[in-house]
């Protein structure tokens, strides 16, 4: 069995990787790609295979799909004009290869959101529909460290800012999502399935903020702001403006209830509770 991981370079794609390992998988037969090498090639000295892929470069593509049975497609990070065109080439790349199964990396609702982001999600399920490539939808929620990792900078400023309202968030940690991922990618019977991956308890931002006043003892609020405030905000922080835009537009998307899942998925899959929200702000505080 040869199994590619896209995106190993990056947080999820390496966690994947490891659990992976941990699940018994033999590292040779692992394939573990991204743009730049240098940063797996630790991967590589325990014996994982690792080779560079290039979303822009249908080359590369084909050189790193080579031989593979099984591919893990992370989505591609943003400017999200060019995730679907990159997410197409990937595809392609994968049904020439002669892959049994393609596990995507999709978003909560990604079949009816209005987000900016969610489109490119819809737009490859559709591609992989159309191309008849043998896929499982993995629809991930929000990561808990999108807001663990803002810690520093809210107990400076003792607020977190954002547009979602009342909006609940389903989030899990990275390292759930690739659990979950590298079950399906090591066991059979996955092939047309939709798993909403979400963590087992949904949150408000008011309420993750209250969760990390009770962990710090400090005064902690949340502020909702309109979306193009927050974006104003991002982009003042040095957040490129056009990924800002997109940020605030998912924002008001997790207000309108496009991030909430009770489908419980994700649990089943990995056999055990979810990450908390205090567990994950408790290892964030250490």
């Amino acid at each position: 069995m040869s199994i590619v991981v896209t995106g190993a370079t990056g947080q999820l794609g390496r966690l994947v990787v490891e659990a992976l390992l941990r699940r018994g998988v033999p590292a040779a037969g692992i394939v573990a790609t991204g743009r730049d090498t240098a940063g797996i090639k630790d991967l590589a000295d325990r014996g994982v295979v690792v080779r560079r892929a290039d979303f822009g470069d249908a080359d590369s593509l084909a050189t790193a799909f080579a031989g593979a049975e099984k591919l893990l497609l992370i989505s591609a990070s943003i400017p999200v004009e060019d995730r679907l065109a990159n997410h197409r080439r990937a595809i392609d790349a994968a049904q020439a290869a002669g892959v049994s199964l393609v596990a995507y990396t999709s978003m909560t609702r990604a079949d009816t959101t209005a987000t900016i982001i969610g489109a490119t999600h819809r737009g490859t399920e559709e591609y992989l529909r159309e191309r008849a490539v043998p896929s499982v939808l993995l629809r991930n929620g929000w990561y808990l460290e999108n807001y663990t990792s803002q810690l520093p900078v809210v107990l400076q400023h003792g607020t977190f800012i954002g547009s979602t309202g009342a909006g609940r968030i389903s989030a899990a940690s990275r390292a759930d999502y690739a659990e979950a991922a590298a079950l399906i990618l090591s066991t059979e019977g996955h092939v047309g399935k939709v798993y909403d991956l979400a963590g087992d308890e949904a949150f408000t931002m008011a309420e993750l903020a209250a969760t990390v006043a009770d962990r710090t003892g400090r005064p902690i609020t949340y502020t909702d702001l309109p979306a193009e405030q927050f974006a104003a905000a991002l982009a003042g922080a040095g957040v490129p403006a056009d990924v800002a835009h997109v940020l605030a537009d998912a924002d008001l998307g997790l207000g309108r209830g496009e991030l909430f899942s009770d489908s419980g998925d994700l649990s089943r899959l990995i056999g055990r509770p979810t990450t908390t929200l205090a567990a994950a702000i408790e290892e964030a505080l250490r």
